[in-house]
C-alpha cells in the first residue's frame, strides 16, 4: 500500500491540463485512471501492458454488443466493461508520466487501440441492429445507416483533434497554463466517450437504446461541424 500511496501523491502533481476536457473526464475518468495507474505501478506493469488491459475490456464489451441479444444484464455488463476500459485508457498515460515519460511506440499503440475501439464499437452496433431487428425496432434498412453516420462523425472528430494538436504551435516553456472553462467542460459532456458509454445501459430497452443511440449520433454530427470550423480557424492563423 505504501508504494501505491506514494504513486498517488506523485500522480496528483503530474496531471495534464484540464483545458478542453469534459466534466466526466476531469472528475470521474482521470481520477479513476489515477488509482489504476498507481495500482499498475505497484504491480510493475508497463504503460503498454495497461493499454492492452484497456483494449481487453473494451473489445470484450464490443463483441458482446454484436453477439448477444439485448437485455438489461447485458447493458450493465457492456457499460461496466467500456467504463473500466476507458479508465485504463487514462491510466496508461498517467503511468507513463509516473515512470518518467512515455515513448513514441507507446503513444502510437494508445492511439491505434483508440481508433480500433471507436470503429469496432459502432460497427458492432450496426451488426446488432441487423441481427436483432425486432428487439431494437430496426427492421427498416435505414437504421443500418445510423451507426455508419455515427462512426464517421466519431472517427473524423478523433483524427481531426489529434491532427490539430500536432499542427498547432506548442506553448513556450514556462508559459502559464490556460484556465479550464467550466462552461466548456459542461458543453463537451454529450461527446465525451464516457458519457456515450452510459447509453449502453439502455440495451435492455431495445428500441429505447436505438433511439438514444441515434440521438447521440445526431449530436456527434453537429459537434463535428463545430469542431471542424474551430480547428480550421485556429490553424488558419498558424504561419506556414
Amino acid at each position: 500500500m505504501g508504494r501505491v500511496n506514494t504513486a498517488l501523491q506523485e500522480l496528483r502533481g503530474a496531471q495534464k491540463s484540464a483545458k478542453g476536457v469534459s466534466l466526466y473526464s476531469r472528475f470521474v475518468n482521470r481520477p479513476a485512471g489515477r488509482y489504476l495507474a498507481a495500482g499498475s505501478y505497484a504491480l510493475g506493469l508497463t504503460p503498454n501492458q495497461v493499454t492492452l488491459v484497456s483494449a481487453a475490456f473494451s473489445f470484450a464489451a464490443v463483441a458482446a454488443v454484436a453477439l448477444c441479444a439485448p437485455s438489461w444484464g447485458l447493458g450493465i455488463a457492456v457499460w461496466a466493461a467500456l467504463a473500466v476500459g476507458f479508465a485504463f485508457d487514462s491510466a496508461d498515460g498517467q503511468l507513463a508520466r509516473l515512470r518518467g515519460g512515455g515513448s513514441a511506440a507507446g503513444e502510437w499503440l494508445d492511439h491505434v487501440v483508440d481508433a480500433a475501439k471507436l470503429t469496432a464499437l459502432h460497427s458492432c452496433v450496426l451488426i446488432a441492429f441487423y441481427r436483432f431487428p425486432e428487439e431494437y425496432g430496426t427492421t427498416a434498412d435505414g437504421w443500418l445507416l445510423v451507426p455508419l453516420g455515427f462512426q464517421f462523425a466519431a472517427v473524423v472528430t478523433f483524427f481531426g483533434g489529434l491532427l490539430t494538436e500536432k499542427l498547432k504551435p506548442k506553448p513556450a516553456p514556462g508559459s502559464p497554463a490556460a484556465t479550464p472553462s467550466t462552461l466548456r467542460a459542461v458543453a463537451l459532456l454529450p461527446v465525451d466517450y464516457g458519457v456515450f458509454c452510459v447509453v449502453f445501459l439502455l440495451l435492455g430497452g431495445g428500441r429505447v437504446f436505438a433511439w438514444a443511440y441515434a440521438g447521440l449520433g445526431v449530436v456527434a454530427g453537429l459537434f463535428l461541424l463545430a469542431f471542424l470550423a474551430k480547428w480550421f480557424r485556429e490553424l488558419s492563423a498558424v504561419p506556414r
